[in-house]
């Protein structure tokens, strides 16, 4: 499931105009990233949720066909926050646990590694990345693959994630209800996993980093022969 339904608030007024998810780096959507690099890692079934700006995003992806992938939409009328959101879908999503992935991101990991994750009796196993300057307090500790609510050492949920449908089997469908307070409860009682990514990561959350991205990834292109 890619998340996508977000207004953007930190990226206005551009996000006026431009759904998030559509946010171009390097002459490419996020949007298109997350779809391309999922596609060729095997993930070809995908939920895309959507609100803001709903229409575009649609449009502009389809059925996933151009990108190798099965999209199915989840329409909400005002956005649910992520929680909120996989409840809302969850007819869409099935019974076993599925990948999650923030659309304001972009990110080198590769998701082939997340291909059939056994959870086991976990709810939840967490994709991190060190504190950037932004949230230099980061999400959660870490300590030989579990993740936990420790002060040290900690690190900043990148957006990442494989989930369990059990993880909002409490939340209704339609109700809004941010995935943050679920997460911090299966961590407390060691029902949730994690691993570190130091790979390229940014979220893109104001205009300047999504500039720094950008400049970024063009002065990498162009640097290769």
């Amino acid at each position: 499931m890619i998340l996508a339904a977000g207004k953007g608030e930190r990226l206005r007024p551009l996000t006026d105009r431009v759904p998030k998810p559509l946010v171009e780096v390097n002459g490419k959507a996020l949007i298109v990233w997350h779809l391309e690099r999922l596609a060729a890692t095997g993930f070809d079934d995908i939920v895309i949720n959507v609100s803001h700006l709903a229409d575009a995003i649609m449009a502009r992806v389809g059925d996933g066909a151009a990108f190798g992938t099965r999209v199915s939409w989840s329409r909400e009328t005002e956005p649910l926050e992520t929680a909120g959101a996989i409840a809302f879908a969850r007819g869409l999503l099935g019974a076993e646990p599925f990948l999650l992935v923030n659309g304001d991101i972009y990110v080198e990991y590769d998701f082939a590694r997340l291909r059939g994750h056994a959870l086991g009796a976990r709810l939840a196993h967490l994709v991190l990345v060190p504190n950037p300057p932004h949230h230099a307090a980061g999400d959660f500790s870490l300590s030989a693959g579990a993740l936990g609510n420790n002060a040290v050492p900690r690190y900043t949920y990148s957006g990442i994630a494989v989930l369990a449908p059990e993880l909002v089997a409490g939340v209704r469908s339609g109700e809004k209800t941010p995935l943050a307070p679920l997460l911090r409860e299966v961590a407390g009682c060691k029902r949730a996993s994690g691993e570190l990514y130091e790979g390229l990561w940014r979220d893109v959350g104001s205009a300047e980093r999504l500039a720094e991205l950008d400049a970024l990834l063009r002065n990498r292109h162009a640097e290769r022969p």
